[in-house]
């Protein structure tokens, strides 16, 4: 009997089984359960090409920024390259204008020099001739006496000084 009880036991469990899938396909519980899966394939797929969409886009940005990005640098080598060329033109132009500083001063220079060597020249020729009359002023006045003496002493000196000035 035992065995016949759990032939039975068995036998039940077997046909509420049974019961229970034709219920289930009865209900279409299975396709309740496709049309879920199929749902959430769906929703997943639709994530997943929200999220290729969005990859995209971000490598779209990332793209335009580093394009960008290698523009300003262009930019600012063409700014320093700039900033350089300038920076050498006016140390150029600096030197040159201290070259000109330089032989402007050293030509006036030379000019002064020419002039007091000229003046001093002048004031020794000036000091020789102012010597030289009172030299022959002296002699006269011990050789030559009276008016003749006065009048060769006055021709003289005024000979002498138009020679020496």
């Amino acid at each position: 009997m035992m065995g016949n009880q759990m032939l039975e036991a068995e036998t039940w469990v077997a046909i509420a089984f049974v019961i229970f899938l034709a219920v289930l396909g009865y209900l279409k519980v299975h396709k309740m359960l496709i049309k879920g899966i199929d749902d959430r394939r769906d929703r997943i797929k639709a994530e997943l090409d929200e999220a290729r969409r969005l990859k995209e886009e971000a490598q779209a940005l990332l793209a335009g920024y580093q394009r960008k990005q290698q523009e300003i640098e262009r930019a600012a080598e063409g700014i320093i390259a700039g900033a350089k060329a300038d920076a050498e033109r006016l140390a150029a132009e600096a030197e040159a204008k201290l070259q000109d500083f330089i032989a402007r001063h050293t030509k006036m220079a030379q000019e002064r020099i020419a002039q007091a060597e000229a003046q001093a020249v002048a004031d020794v020729r000036s000091a020789a001739a102012d010597a030289a009359v009172a030299a022959a002023g002296t002699i006269l006045g011990r050789k030559v006496k009276d008016k003749v003496a006065d009048d060769l002493l006055t021709e003289g000196i005024a000979a002498l000084s138009d020679k020496f000035n």
